[in-house]
């Protein structure tokens, strides 16, 4: 009888789309799911069509609700299946749609890695799905037939995003919150609560539509309307506070710095090997010293040039006849480079490998930084005693070693720097010790997204990377092998960039840091006390069980 008068329900008060989702069963249940998922995509970077974001988030509160039965008590074990079902197929294709770019890295050595392409389009894309499958579940478990449950999903799927950020060593790639990074000014509303922050924003705005055409009788029409109200009123105050914040901040610069960033556009295949060391080295060279509009005489007036990660094959501190070729090059300047670091394990002898950031000046390696959080089966291999005797191996060649912790690189004549080596800087806060007396000015991110090619991956790298800036009030120097490399300022304004695939140079000057943001002083307390919200309104809404 229940599921009778549920039908009967949305018969009356929604039109026959709304019916086939809710209603939906089986393969037409999980395709629907699955599509609205995959739609989703489309508001991440390069497209950055937000519209696209309502399609996944507004179908989830109707799959939610073809889960709940009414009459069911709010522990019942079906209904919670049910939803977590709807949330996997979701995910699922959220992410394959979104991710799918990451099979490319196993074509730059086809022979040895191409058979692993369907785990990388489709087994990571599964295993991350469990992760939306779970804030469904616990959604169900917070939902009422009204406009607070809205705020039971923002809860359930805005713990989940945060779980995903951080178990297993974290993956927060393309978060949902994401796709308000490309609304203009609505972006910077991450200086005051962070990523994690703004996924519960996200999920509340765009699924706000729901309550629109749900199966609310006549009597609640004006609670529906004010949900959706409250959702806009919400993101036009964002829009507002984005206006404000980029309009009374100018851009502005420090004194004395000239800066040269250099993507050489190297293919990272078998011609990136140690026997073509010196050919490798030559091109960056003379890719570096090449005239410029801005700067006709080369490098003479340089103070700083930058390389991308993992620039040399080979540790570049015991190749001394490298080290003076750059020295002669720089003319008095500094180089900024991603390096292979080795460190001696007391007895003359090579011991642990690191992938770093080095500075060099003259023919010294003046500071270094050693990356602390590395890519899960490409720098080094998880389960490694189990994976490895069937022949199972990570992507990059070498054994690389983890770094001692967060800390600042100190570079001759720039200000304290926070660097971000190419995966680290998809994770909030990731090298900045919190509370430490000096605080960072600069990001520094060097990357090489060439493992990608000419896909979406190295776009959604960038929209993450200039997050961490408009986070912490901080402008980033970014240098991608392939692309993009960019200066943003401390508003994530991008002043100057490289296309992807290109070879080129970008002469620019440094942007000053800006004064220390909300979610940098607070950033701890944002995302937790914007779940109690969520979650204390969801209950709200169980309290009064809204029509």
């Amino acid at each position: 009888m229940a599921q009778i008068a549920e039908i009967a329900s949305v018969r009356a008060f929604a039109p026959t789309f709304l019916q086939r989702i809710v209603l939906a069963r089986g393969w037409t249940r999980r395709a629907i799911a699955f599509c609205a998922g995959a739609t989703g995509a489309l508001a991440l970077a390069p497209f950055d069509f937000i519209p696209a974001m309502f399609a996944p988030l507004t179908v989830a509160v109707w799959l939610i609700d073809g889960a709940a039965d009414e009459d069911s008590p709010r522990f019942a074990l079906a209904p919670i299946l049910s939803a977590a079902g709807a949330g996997w197929w979701l995910g699922f294709g959220y992410f394959v749609a979104g991710l799918w770019w990451m099979g490319a890295a196993m074509l730059v050595e086809a022979d040895q890695f191409a058979w692993a392409l369907p785990l990388a389009v489709f087994g990571l894309p599964a295993v991350l799905a469990l992760f939306p499958a779970a804030g469904f579940a616990l959604a169900r478990l917070f939902w009422s037939p009204g406009g607070a449950r809205i705020f039971a999903l923002a809860a359930g799927l805005g713990a989940a995003e945060w779980l995903r950020g951080h178990l297993f060593t974290g993956f927060p790639w393309n978060d949902f919150g994401m796709a308000l990074t490309s609304a203009g000014p609505m972006a910077q509303t991450a200086s005051l609560v962070g990523l994690h922050g703004l996924d519960i924003i996200a999920i509340v705005i765009f699924a706000a539509p729901a309550t629109l055409i749900d199966r609310a009788p006549r009597g609640a029409r004006r609670i529906r309307g004010t949900m959706f109200a409250a959702a806009a009123a919400l993101a036009m105050l964002m829009f507002a506070y984005g206006v404000f914040r980029l309009g009374a901040n100018e851009t502005e610069y420090v004194d004395g710095v000239t800066l040269r960033l250099m993507q050489p556009n190297l293919p990272q295949d078998a011609k990136f090997r140690p026997e073509n060391g010196a050919k490798i080295l030559r091109h960056y060279l003379d890719l570096s010293e090449r005239a410029t509009n801005a700067h006709p005489s080369g490098l003479a007036e340089i103070t700083h040039l930058v390389w991308p990660e993992s620039a040399f094959p080979y540790v570049i501190s015991s190749h001394p006849e490298a080290l003076a070729a750059i020295a002669r090059a720089l003319k008095g300047g500094v180089l900024l480079t991603g390096a292979a670091r080795a460190e001696s394990d007391g007895d003359g002898r090579r011991g642990k490998i690191f992938n770093s950031i080095e500075a060099l000046k003259g023919q010294s390696i003046v500071a270094f930084y050693d990356k602390i959080h590395l890519v899960p089966f490409g720098e080094y291999l998880p389960l490694e005693d189990l994976l490895r005797p069937l022949g199972i191996n990570h992507l990059v060649p070498g054994i690389w070693d983890r770094g001692a912790g967060p800390r600042l690189l100190a570079a001759p004549g720039l200000p304290p720097i926070a660097p971000l080596i190419c995966y680290e800087a998809i994770f909030p806060g990731e090298t900045i010790q919190r509370g430490a007396a000096d605080r960072p000015l600069l990001f520094l991110n060097v990357t090489n997204d060439g493992w990608f090619g000419r896909t979406t991956g190295p776009y959604q790298h960038l929209a993450q990377a200039r997050l961490r800036a408009i986070e912490e009030g901080l402008p980033m120097i970014r240098v991608a092998n392939t692309g993009v490399s960019a200066i943003i300022d401390a508003y994530g304004r991008i002043l100057q960039s490289l296309p992807l695939g290109e070879e080129g140079l970008i002469d620019g000057r440094l942007p000053r840091a800006a004064a220390p943001t909300v979610f940098a002083t607070y950033g701890a307390l944002a995302f937790p006390a914007l779940l109690a919200a969520a979650t204390a309104l969801a209950l709200l809404g169980v309290a009064r069980r809204e029509p």
